[in-house]
């Protein structure tokens, strides 16, 4: 059995199987890119739910395991060497389970970077963007009766899923045939974007047609609709 006790983080979640995975994450854009990875891939994994609204990322525990405070994180006892390693940063983690499992990602050297090229196009643009658009339709930022900022992510926004809906126009994924990370990646902010954040018609989605098409690909996949609920809330 893996000895995980020189990892802080497992004195607050102590994992029963502490031989598979350990997810650390909650049902969010972010969250659920490294949920739906492992639904894809197969990997043996624990969830654990960790609560932003209680502040857990911000316990010890939590930030021994990733200083900067935020979900998803994961713990594998099964790493590199057979070394137990810990890894923070959602485009991070899909690279890794991506390399680990030899899955979602092309092999053709060419092929390859240009995936992780979209996957940071989401870390970089897109959930970013979509976040501050979520921040100033739907949260505290709504009632900030200047509505410049909010504007001026409405029309990054907008831009953004141009740039999307250019790329998508007759590939069925992001790379053409292949479904890939880069999919696993976006799915969830253009879902949350235009469902939990209720923006779609600030950004005209309903213009758009390439986008629709790929999201409804990829949330009919059983994978990416058990990761969408993962880790159950208590």
């Amino acid at each position: 059995m893996a000895d995980l006790s020189a990892f802080d983080i497992t004195k607050r979640w102590p994992a029963k199987n502490p031989d598979i995975l350990q997810l650390y994450s909650l049902p969010t854009p972010n969250g659920v890119k490294v949920s739906i990875m492992l639904e894809e891939t197969g990997i043996d994994y624990e969830p654990h739910f960790i609560d932003i609204g209680k502040d857990e990322t911000w316990t010890p525990e939590f930030l021994s395991l990733n200083p900067n405070g935020k979900i998803p994180a994961i713990l594998d006892p099964n790493g590199p060497g057979g070394a137990p390693v810990g890894l923070f940063e959602s485009g991070a983690i899909l690279l890794y389970l991506a390399e680990k499992t030899g899955k979602f990602l092309p092999s053709d050297p060419i092929a390859r970077i240009e995936a992780i090229q979209w996957v940071f196009f989401q870390m970089a643009a897109i959930g970013p963007m979509f976040g501050q658009l979520g921040f100033f339709h739907k949260f505290a930022g709504r009632e900030y009766e200047d509505k410049r900022p909010r504007d001026r992510y409405v029309g990054e926004s907008k831009r953004l899923l141009g740039v999307l809906e250019t790329r998508l126009a007759g590939r069925d994924w992001i790379m053409g045939d292949e479904y890939t990370i880069a999919d696993i990646a976006t799915l969830g902010w253009v879902r949350n974007l235009i469902g939990f954040y209720d923006a779609g018609a600030l950004v005209d989605y309903d213009s758009l047609k390439n986008v629709p098409a790929w999201l409804e690909r990829g949330l009919a996949r059983p994978a990416v609709k058990r990761g969408l609920e993962i880790p159950a809330r208590p």
